[in-house]
């Protein structure tokens, strides 16, 4: 039985060190690179978006206060920037034995 909160994202086309632009939310139309993909849960890990205050306890290595870290963005919330074009759509073609990650804009491969 599964409920609401749970998604099966069979596919996530979002992968580390992509640059990727917020579509919606608090943090709209900022751009960031990718820190880590949460692909059981469908989010991802954006840098300098959606931060979030947390509070640390003084230990012997570190003096403790506030703090501020990232907080994960949904999958659906963020896309993809091409170098050219901007903001894209993914689309995947075969280039010799290798599935590629490919711009519906230009055509172009966005996979290194």
């Amino acid at each position: 039985m599964g409920t609401a909160t749970e998604t099966a994202h069979k596919r996530i086309d979002i992968r580390r060190n992509d640059t990727v632009k917020v579509l919606s939310g608090r943090d709209k139309g900022k751009q960031g690179r990718v820190l880590r993909v949460f692909p059981d849960t469908g989010r991802v890990l954006v840098e300098h978006v959606m931060m979030v205050k947390k509070h640390l306890r003084p230990t012997q290595k570190s003096k403790g206060g506030i703090a501020e870290q990232e907080s994960s963005v949904s999958i659906s919330k963020v896309q993809l920037v091409c170098s050219t074009c901007g903001p894209v759509r993914i689309g995947h073609s075969v280039q010799g034995d290798r599935k590629v990650r490919v711009c519906r804009k230009c055509g172009a491969t966005l996979d290194k």
